[in-house]
């Protein structure tokens, strides 16, 4: 147990093994949290539907919940930087775990459209706190396998996570995946509360600006063009994430995939993003400049993501998925690393949440504008739209970062 007398980090003095102790309790905080949240994604569609919910009333409420976590992780990303890393960590696992305990209690689409609006700022308070706190007990040279690790561990329970949730509403119905899902994330919470240390015990300083005003801080965001480079890069990234999520079942089923294949072609994407993300965490902190390799892996995505609209059989679909994961894998352990990077350490909170928004909302935005998109002109050419979008971020994102220092 850390936190009985842990040894803090200074700039002359790291304890490695605080530090690896640290990573170890996070990623597994981490995974326990995606595992619980996401054993539910695939199910509650399917169980509003047994409620009477249309299409369009399904994707309101995946829209509730990507829209609250998107407007909420900044500011509580802000909020960590005052009120403390525990504390925000374990309300959000608790919000998380009492949103899923209420889907027992609920009879109607409505009904779970508001349980997902509070589930999505559960999520908004524990993503980005977990993130900055990450960034400020790893040593400068260990940035980027940091972000390796913990992003390892977060896709390895987003990945396994619908799995188990889906199995589990096939055999003991949809009650028990909610009650499954509250009851993982509450012991994840518990292990928060006893084992994970707070912040003033393993960093040297509280840090500096906690109480900047917020004014204060939207300047010292406002000019720092790497910072907004690598939010607009996570952005572009997550909109073709979105394009990917929504509409590349419904496309590959046109062209004749079977509902097993599609699972195949998701399942292949998510394995390659998770195991990726560990050697290209240890190449972005031996690399001078991160960035070259968030634009080598938002290259990648590019021509993935309009591939895709080129697929045909399913082996093209597998091999796209390939690529599509691997690239995710390079572009997002970077730009996380480079985005705790570019900020200062009073401002962690508030990059990280900015970065958690990102994610959420260039989702969201894919899904809301998309399919109006595909209706016009087709699947093929949306892909393609979309990986056009991606290349304008990509010049976009050199320019915003050029000025920002290497690491070393």
């Amino acid at each position: 147990m850390l936190t009985a007398n842990p040894k803090p980090q200074t700039e002359n003095s790291i304890d490695f093994a605080v530090y690896r102790t640290l990573l170890l309790i996070c990623c597994g905080v981490v995974f326990g949290s995606y595992f619980g949240t996401y054993m539910r994604l695939p199910v509650v569609p399917l169980y509003a539907r047994t409620l009477g919910a249309d299409a369009v009333q399904v994707g309101i409420i995946n829209a509730a919940f990507l829209l609250t976590a998107g407007m909420f992780s900044l500011p509580l990303g802000i909020l960590s930087d005052r009120l403390g890393v525990k504390f925000l960590i374990a309300a959000g696992l608790l919000v998380l775990s009492g949103s899923s305990f209420l889907l027992c209690r609920t009879s109607t689409p409505g009904q779970i459209t508001w349980i997902y609006l509070l589930s999505g700022v559960g999520l908004a308070a524990f993503g980005p706190t977990i993130m900055a706190f990450v960034a400020n007990f790893s040593p400068p040279t260990h940035l980027g396998r940091s972000y390796g690790w913990y992003t390892t561990a977060l896709y390895c329970g987003m990945s396994l996570g619908p799995a188990v949730g889906g199995f589990t509403a096939q055999g003991l119905g949809f009650p028990a995946v909610f009650l499954i899902s509250g009851a993982s994330i509450l012991v994840t919470m518990v292990l928060v509360v006893f084992y994970l240390p707070r912040a003033r015990q393993v960093l040297a300083h509280r840090p500096a600006g906690a109480a900047l005003p917020l004014a204060a801080q939207a300047q010292k965001v406002a000019g720092n063009r790497p910072l907004l480079g690598c939010w607009l890069a996570t952005l572009g990234g997550c909109f073709a994430l979105g394009m990917f999520l929504t509409f590349l079942p419904l496309h590959a089923h046109d062209q004749g995939l079977t509902y097993g294949q599609i699972g195949l072609v998701f399942m292949t994407q998510g394995i390659l993003n998770a195991l990726s993300r560990i050697p290209f965490g240890h190449l972005s902190d031996r690399v001078s400049r991160r960035s070259t390799l968030v634009m080598a892996g938002l290259a990648g995505l590019t021509v993935s993501i309009a591939a895709f609209g080129f697929a045909a059989a399913p082996w093209h679909f597998i091999l796209v998925a390939t690529a599509l994961g691997t690239s995710m894998g390079l572009a997002f352990t970077s730009i996380g690393a480079l985005t705790a990077q570019a900020a200062a350490p009073e401002l962690r909170g508030l990059a990280m949440g900015g970065y958690n928004s990102s994610i959420y909302l260039g989702m969201m935005l894919s899904s809301a504008f998309m399919g109006p998109v595909i209706r016009l002109i087709g699947y093929r050419e949306a892909f393609l739209l979309t990986g056009a979008v991606n290349f304008l971020v990509i010049g976009c994102f050199f320019v915003m970062v050029r000025d920002l220092p290497e690491h070393g």
